[in-house]
């Protein structure tokens, strides 16, 4: 069995409930994620509530990628069921309460099995930061890596981010990989300038979330983000380049397609 690295305790901070911006709603089909925070869009059709993939059922096989050597690694080996997540990840995973904007409910959308965590999509969406609760708001640089893959959802999609704990937009925002899933993940990086920060360079992966990839960010306070795929990179960016803390979390839409979106593995470095 895989071991699991703990997280070297960084910089303790509050837990930051604000709801970041997924600032890509053009990439996300028009999902009406812009400005400032998560917006609900118009009301789709009722959809049931997509049941897990229940263990021992097929499920997607990763290629074997390992997981780099990082601070922190999780590879989800320990099995989970639909919101015992918590508590089983509760040095892995901090998710934002049930409600929080309308959208999230990760204790009826998250579990684990078969050494992925698996977000059930369509009905209720998901939102949650990687770390243990005492170090995962004090990111200053780093390598930042998620290996995932999505099945159905689509209409729906993802956005992974560094975020500024201060929660203010203009101290920068990392987003990759983010879009939706019948379409291709995008990373998005924004302009620090206030009341530009929507503003963004915007790279292409050229590769499907319907195959398991390995998505990296590698940040240098003040001087480079540097964007890869699977080794590969896309491109390093050396204009807005956060400086302060940052915390690296996900989020799904609670509309679409019924799916599931599969993560293997996640690591990240001080």
């Amino acid at each position: 069995m895989r071991r699991r690295a703990v997280l070297v305790a960084l910089t303790a901070g509050a837990l930051v409930l604000g709801v970041p911006t997924a600032a890509s709603a053009e990439g996300w089909g028009g999902w009406g994620w812009g400005g400032r925070g998560h917006h609900a869009p118009p009301t789709p059709a009722p959809t049931p509530d997509p049941e897990p993939i229940q263990s021992g059922a097929p499920v997607p096989v990763a290629d074997g990628s390992a997981a780099p050597n990082l601070s922190f690694v999780e590879h989800f080996d320990t099995p989970a069921v639909v919101g015992q997540l918590g508590r089983a990840y509760a040095d892995a995973w901090q998710p934002y309460p049930d409600g929080t904007s309308g959208i999230y409910a990760p204790s009826r959308t998250v579990s684990v099995h078969d050494g992925v965590m698996d977000v059930a999509l369509g009905g209720a969406g998901t939102a949650g930061t990687f770390g243990s609760f005492a170090g995962a708001w004090g990111h200053v640089g780093g390598t930042f890596s998620v290996r995932a893959m999505a099945t159905g959802g689509d209409g729906n999609g993802a956005a992974f981010m560094l975020w500024p704990t201060s929660n203010v937009w203009s101290d920068g925002e990392i987003d990759f990989p983010e879009g939706n899933f019948e379409s291709t993940p995008y990373a998005f990086h924004h302009s620090m300038t206030p009341g530009r920060e929507a503003e963004r360079i915007q790279l292409d992966t050229g590769v499907s979330w319907r195959d398991w990839h390995t998505y990296t960010v590698s940040w240098d306070p003040g001087r480079s983000v540097t964007y890869s795929v699977d080794g590969r990179v896309l491109q390093t960016i050396t204009e807005d380049v956060p400086t302060t803390p940052h915390r690296f979390m996900f989020q799904t839409g609670n509309w679409g397609a019924s799916g599931h979106l599969l993560i293997d593995w996640v690591a990240t470095s001080e």
